[in-house]
């Protein structure tokens, strides 16, 4: 049986305490995650934010450590 990546979306919510903790709890579970943001959040906050950067900040928010970034996913796994 092959587990499944979860993918965990940020929305209009943008990134808060409630998207952090969930994201350490699938890591804490899994060992990895896929983190993608929707156009949503894109629209409000991409005027100027590089998309590493921000995977960058998010992993220093949580218990792991970015893996790859594409797109507009990225993929985080456990420390």
């Amino acid at each position: 049986m092959t587990d499944k990546i979860v993918t965990v979306n940020i929305g209009k919510k943008g990134i808060n305490d409630n998207l952090v903790n969930e994201i350490n709890m699938i890591l804490k579970k899994r060992g990895v995650v896929k983190v993608k943001m929707l156009r949503n959040f894109r629209n409000m906050t991409m005027g100027g934010v590089d998309r590493k950067a921000l995977a960058r900040e998010i992993a220093g928010m949580i218990d792991g450590e970015l893996v790859d970034v594409r797109g507009f996913v990225m993929m985080f796994k456990r420390c």
